[in-house]
């Protein structure tokens, strides 16, 4: 077990030294797990473009005494005394000899692929709260990472992750999984961070991370997400999605599924608003085993065909510690990233004209949708991890899909790159 393993590396003095990058919520939240309840396990090092932050983000641990430092033999240097230390160069974290992983924190595709690439360049393993990164070029990371022979892990916590776990236990009791679900409580494609800045600013989170969760981008990332480490799809575009006010359990028995169809396809991930128990995961599965039917029903999981299976609650950041001691002590991933099967689209969140500039995910331009990946290559369409300052060549309507077509590409972005080593390794 994890917590055992940490206790012993905590005994006998040899804790996993961890190298954070970021200092936003997710991250500040991780450091004060690491830090104050997590044995075997220290913040060696923070880095982020504003130093200021990676100090506010140790004091809040209330750990003292982080100095900031510009070189390699700096952060060595305080890693082997002991001193927690901050830098705005998270690249010396990555070519720090005495640090065990890097942990990314920052959801930014564009830094995270380069981070990535660097950490592997550097022998270094990383663990990833970026689910942006993972859906746009997961695939390909995943590949750079076996071939540099270092594991890249998506942390466990965020909803991909849970959804995983919960599909292996299902997997386990000799069901056959059907539906990876997501259970969230709004949807509306048109909010911006203007709308959402003031829950932002409640909750202490960027407006544009917010946005990206009201806006229906950040479910279609997590899902994409799953989808690409279990063969899953969609139904169709945006997923089948809708408001259900009662219990998910109630999903399996109203007719939503066709269990053909959802075989056919291989299995799909969805998501369904307002449904209980919010904000947790689902997964429906089916058995034509006999005496599996007769003893899930006496165990008041209903007639079939379809078995619900949920977990009422996501912890996010909460879980990235023990996601860390699996990937640096026992070498396993709770998510792996194999095959595209599913993309995140652009689609217009209002009339857009030739000549602007695409915003981040969760901005004022876009909002993101799944869809199959053979789709996605077949039409051209352009990954929203991949729009950001992009440039409209022609004028696009409210709602539409944005395509390769439409945009002219920001030049030398390593996604990008990523994105076509991706398509190359993985043809239609």
């Amino acid at each position: 077990m994890v917590d055992s393993a940490l206790k012993q590396r905590e005994e006998e003095g040899r804790p996993i030294r961890v190298g954070l990058v970021g200092a936003g919520a997710m991250a500040k939240g991780t450091a004060n797990l690491i830090v104050n309840s997590t044995p075997g396990m220290v913040l060696a090092a923070v880095a982020n473009r504003t130093p200021e932050n990676a100090m506010r983000a140790y004091a809040e641990t209330g750990l003292a005494g982080a100095q900031e430092v510009s070189t390699l033999s700096e952060i060595e240097a305080a890693v082997a005394a002991g001193k927690p230390v901050v830098t705005d160069d998270s690249g010396l974290l990555c070519e720090a000899g005495n640090l065990d992983v890097i942990v990314d924190a920052t959801g930014a595709v564009e830094f995270g692929a380069q981070l990535a690439l660097k950490a592997f360049s550097c022998g270094k393993d990383m663990v990833s709260m970026n689910a942006e990164l993972d859906a746009t070029v997961g695939c390909a990371i995943q590949h750079r990472a076996r071939k540099a022979g270092v594991l890249y892990a998506i942390a466990d916590g965020d909803q991909p992750a849970v959804q995983m776990n919960l599909l292996r236990f299902v997997q386990g009791i000799g069901i056959e999984p059907l539906v990876c679900g997501n259970i969230k409580g709004l949807q509306d494609h048109y909010r911006n961070p203007t709308t959402q800045k003031a829950f932002a600013e409640q909750w202490g989170h960027s407006p544009y991370m917010v946005t990206s969760f009201a806006d229906g981008s950040k479910i279609s990332t997590e899902q994409a997400s799953i989808a690409n480490a279990t063969g899953m799809q969609v139904e169709m575009r945006g997923m089948r999605g809708g408001d259900h006010e009662g219990h998910v359990d109630e999903l399996c028995q109203n007719g939503r599924y066709d269990i053909d169809r959802l075989r056919e396809l291989g299995g799909v991930v969805d998501y369904v608003v307002k449904a209980q128990p919010g904000p947790g995961v689902f997964v429906f599965g089916t058995t034509d085993d006999p005496m599996h039917q007769h003893h899930l029903k006496l165990y008041k999981l209903g007639d079939g065909p379809l078995y619900s299976f949920y977990r009422p609650y996501h912890l996010c950041y909460f879980e990235v510690p023990m996601s860390i001691g699996r990937a640096v002590l026992f070498r396993d991933n709770p998510l792996e990233a194999k095959t595209p099967m599913v993309d995140v689209i652009t689609t217009a969140k209002k009339d857009l004209k030739a000549g602007e500039v695409l915003d981040a995910i969760g901005g004022y331009t876009a909002y993101g949708q799944c869809e199959n990946h053979s789709v996605v290559r077949a039409e051209n369409l352009l990954p929203q991890g991949l729009a950001e300052n992009c440039t409209l060549k022609r004028d696009v309507p409210k709602d539409a899909a944005i395509s390769y077509d439409d945009v002219e590409l920001p030049s030398g972005m390593e996604c990008q790159r990523l994105r076509t080593e991706q398509d190359q390794l993985f043809p239609v």
